[in-house]
């Protein structure tokens, strides 16, 4: 019994030395834990806190490289709206310049004929003075007598003669100075109207001017702000790779169209036989490296703005337009799957369907597509393969 009793004490003591033991512990860890806890909590909101910062500062970036690739597009719309605006004043100007030397060298044929004119006008004045002091000297005689005196009848015969002759001479050069003096005023009539027309020229080439140097200044700013827009190493190889998408895609549309012509017998036979379409110095040669793994697939040559761009070859104008990342661009259908193609013109001079032959002109040099320097860059290419030029040109 007292085994008993004092086991179940002993239990007891046990028991309330663990619950003592189990109280203090909590007593002791419960705060710590809690404070640990509360460390944890701040922890997590500061960095909620950071992720909610990176995630605005991430929507700020991807909201300003959108707001900017915006307005770059908005950018090289207006480029391009600045592009045709000059390449239509120049087109204007150059046909002016055509109908300048054209008006001019028909006022100087006109001045030319008008002087001989005046000179036979006056060669007949003195030729008819002369008839008529002749017919003045000869009608001393009465003629109405003449006629009546039987005496000396082969006498009257011949003075008779004489008469029409020279009433016919008369007659003759009375007409034929009548005719120049109307040529005369025709050629008068058409010169001054010549002269006034090319004064109306000379001034209409003014306003072009004026309208051109606007123009130019309105490109000039855009180019200015298109710059400031700076792309980095990545985003510029993106642009061009997908400007040269765009030339690939038009090529392939245009091949897809095509219907080659008989006469048309492409340029396979003619290497090294072709002359540069432009005269100028080359700044880019084909396979050279352009941006990051992309190459020249044709050459830039320098030249100044507004020379003459003249086709490789004969063919047929199979593009004529603006191209993002080329400015104004030529494509040529030479046949057999043989294209030429001139970029960056200022203006261009043939549409699409119209047939050229070698050496034709069928652009100006301009710097069109943002080109910071003025040249054409220019490319063949058969059945959509790019080709060296150096290779066909010489």
């Amino acid at each position: 019994m007292g085994l008993f009793i004092h086991t179940y004490l002993a239990s007891k003591l046990i028991q309330q030395i663990v619950t003592t033991s189990l109280l203090l512990s909590l007593l002791f860890t419960s705060p710590l834990q809690a404070a640990k806890s509360t460390g944890n909590e701040s922890a997590q909101k500061q960095n909620r806190a950071k992720l909610n910062d990176v995630q605005k500062a991430i929507a700020k970036q991807e909201s300003n490289i959108f707001d900017t690739n915006k307005q770059r597009s908005n950018l090289e719309q207006e480029l391009k709206s600045n592009d045709l605006a000059i390449a239509k004043v120049t087109k204007a100007i150059n046909k002016i310049e055509g109908n300048l030397t054209l008006t001019e060298k028909k006022i100087t044929k006109l001045t030319k004929e008008k002087k001989q004119l005046t000179l036979a006008k006056q060669k007949q004045e003195r030729l008819l003075a002369q008839q008529l002091r002749s017919a003045y000297t000869t009608g001393q005689h009465d003629f109405l007598k003449l006629l009546l005196n039987q005496d000396q009848s082969e006498k009257i015969q011949r003075t008779i003669s004489y008469y029409q002759y020279l009433n016919q001479a008369r007659t003759k050069e009375i007409d034929k100075f009548q005719t120049t003096i109307a040529k005369l005023l025709q050629v008068s009539t058409e010169h001054q109207e010549q002269i006034e027309h090319l004064q109306q020229l000379k001034k209409d080439q003014l306003q072009q001017d004026s309208q051109l140097r606007l123009s130019k200044s309105q490109r000039s700013k855009t180019l200015a702000k298109l710059s400031r827009k700076l792309l980095s190493s990545q985003q510029q190889l993106n642009k061009l790779k997908g400007e040269e998408n765009n030339l690939n895609q038009a090529l392939s549309k245009l091949a897809a169209i095509l219907q080659a012509e008989i006469d048309l017998t492409g340029l396979s036979k003619l290497k090294r036989k072709l002359s540069w379409p432009v005269k100028g110095r080359m700044a880019h040669k084909f396979g050279t490296r352009k941006q990051g793994y992309l190459k020249w697939k044709g050459v830039l040559i320098t030249a100044p703005i507004s020379r003459q761009v003249q086709t490789i070859h004969n063919g047929k104008v199979l593009f004529s337009d603006w191209l993002k990342g080329y400015g104004l661009l030529t494509v040529i259908d030479h046949g057999n799957g043989y294209m030429s193609l001139y970029a960056h013109n200022q203006t261009l001079l043939k549409s699409v369907g119209d047939r050229v032959e070698t050496g034709e002109p069928i652009a100006l040099v301009g710097q069109s597509g943002g080109l910071e320097q003025s040249g054409v860059y220019f490319e063949i290419r058969h059945r959509g393969k790019a080709l060296n030029p150096s290779l066909w040109c010489r």
